[in-house]
């Protein structure tokens, strides 16, 4: 028991924390505003999409409270989406694209009220691929099971509804992805 209580402040005091917990943030920031994104792809309405991922895994946190106004703010993160880009990944026997791989990929910077950089990130993305036809779809996968399709009924959609939904959902998972890896290397200075 005494060994115990003498590991207990050397555990406490390592240095260790949990990830996204914000100990890389200025201990006196407690508001943050987000601005919108420059959109450079080729997707218009993206950074509005990015925005609501973004401030949703802010606010996950319950580290920082989001603000409307960035004269209201202790930290204000700006970036730009450079890409978002669809481009084949495995083709079936006659040539045509059996599955797709997006990528979307991002810079970002925070600053404090005195425009001091706190940090920044150029070419943080995330990929993911998806399948276009029924069979390139893995319905085992955790991400065909978070989706709201069940296996059986994957078969009986027609190419282009099953193009359609993978896309979304890739798109969903990439964006959810960014934002928790944005957040995650903002919050601790990485």
């Amino acid at each position: 028991m005494t060994l115990l209580l003498l590991a207990a402040p050397l555990i406490g005091g390592c240095g260790y924390h949990f990830a996204a917990s914000g100990a890389g943030l200025p201990s006196n920031a407690t508001t943050i505003y987000v601005a919108k994104f420059q959109n450079l792809s080729r997707n218009t309405g993206l950074q509005e999409e990015f925005a609501r991922y973004l401030k949703d895994e802010i606010a996950n946190h319950k580290r920082l409270v989001l603000v409307d106004n960035p004269a209201n703010a202790d930290l204000r993160l700006t970036g730009t989406i450079r890409s978002q880009e669809n481009l084949p990944g495995a083709y079936n026997a006659v040539a045509e694209p059996s599955t797709y791989n997006l990528t979307m990929m991002v810079d970002a910077r925070l600053v404090d009220r005195s425009n001091n950089v706190i940090w920044s990130t150029r070419g943080l993305s995330e990929e993911n691929e998806y399948g276009m036809v029924p069979n390139a779809v893995v319905v085992t996968s955790p991400k065909f099971l978070q989706q709201n399709l069940r296996a059986n009924d994957i078969n009986q959609l027609p190419n282009v509804q099953v193009a359609n939904t993978q896309r979304q959902a890739a798109n969903q998972q990439n964006m959810e992805m960014l934002a928790r890896d944005l957040y995650s290397s903002m919050s601790e200075g990485f």
